[in-house]
């Protein structure tokens, strides 16, 4: 990582063509500017910069190298001054499965112990992500962190080193005070501006959003970057537009499917008609049958009668 001076981003005009809610944009900055990952861990976890001794991350990767298929990793696992370990990810697609995903990063890094550890040894760890969505739509939140406490006090936390935390993107007008305080809200607008004019006022007043604005400006000019952000959207459109196209083939074979169980109901009840139909005219059969009976009996009765009378 370098801390270089840049080119001003303030002579840039118009649309931002990858802003850092590209997660490929996203990861290569914070991987690339060490002064820019420690501006935002500062934010993130309420830290003054001379408290960030050393970061980190665990996790580097080839920048250059070509990214396909959406299964590429491309969140940040930093070890922040030695002694706590942070998983940073951008996040844009709800893919309705982000509590179990980050749930499951957060116990892959505190599953760290090597042979011979002591289980005090295990150091915290922090999953923080970023949305572009809600997580819990009927209480939407900007800045929520969640851990695991007593659910009758709701107040002891049964253990510090286990922590999940989600910025919403989508939710910056809820800042608290407290994310106000940390700066947390203009990191946001920072990673959401989608013109160089947008950028320029949300970075105005702080040096590290100052230096993330530069890396996005020098980023957005070298082709390998603009080349790997390209891919990231286009497997992302790939994948919506597979996803839209299965969608429809569901619709129109659950149409088919209905359009089945129809006919089948309409022929059921047909048949559920004739049945009936059957049983009344069984049911007119016996009638009939009984009638004829009393019929004959009558007669029988009649003929006993009449020889009865010619006998007298």
């Amino acid at each position: 990582m370098q801390n270089t001076k840049h080119p001003s981003y303030t002579d840039n005009t118009g649309v931002i063509q990858y802003n850092m809610t590209n997660d490929y944009m996203f990861r290569y900055i914070l991987q690339k500017n060490e002064k820019v990952l420690k501006g935002l861990i500062c934010a993130l976890l309420n830290l003054k910069p001379n408290q960030i001794v050393s970061v980190e991350i665990r996790n580097p990767i080839d920048l250059s190298k070509n990214i396909t298929g959406k299964d590429f990793v491309l969140d940040i696992k930093v070890l922040l001054n030695s002694n706590q370990l942070l998983n940073l990810e951008m996040q844009v697609k709800n893919e309705f499965n982000w509590a179990d995903r980050s749930l499951t990063y957060l116990c892959r890094a505190f599953d760290q112990l090597q042979s011979g550890q002591d289980y005090e040894e295990t150091l915290p760890v922090i999953h923080i992500g970023f949305t572009d969505f809600s997580l819990f739509p009927d209480e939407p939140e900007f800045y929520a962190t969640y851990r695991m406490i007593n659910v009758k006090n709701h107040a002891q936390v049964y253990s510090d080193k286990f922590t999940l935390s989600v910025v919403d993107l989508t939710q910056i007008d809820k800042a608290t005070e407290e994310d106000k305080s940390s700066k947390i809200d203009y990191w946001a607008r920072l990673f959401k501006a989608k013109t160089w004019e947008e950028l320029q006022m949300v970075a105005q007043n702080d040096e590290y959003l100052q230096e993330a604005a530069s890396s996005i400006r020098i980023a957005n000019e070298e082709e390998i970057v603009r080349e790997q952000c390209r891919a990231r959207e286009d497997a992302l459109r790939r994948e919506r537009t597979l996803e839209r196209d299965n969608k429809i083939l569901q619709e129109k074979y659950q149409q088919a499917l209905d359009e089945k169980a129809s006919l089948l109901d309409e022929r059921a009840s047909l048949l559920n008609e004739r049945a009936s139909l059957l049983d009344k005219r069984a049911s007119q059969q016996v009638e009939i049958s009984s009638l004829q009976d009393e019929n004959a009996l009558l007669r029988k009765q009649l003929a006993e009668f009449q020889a009865q009378a010619s006998k007298n």
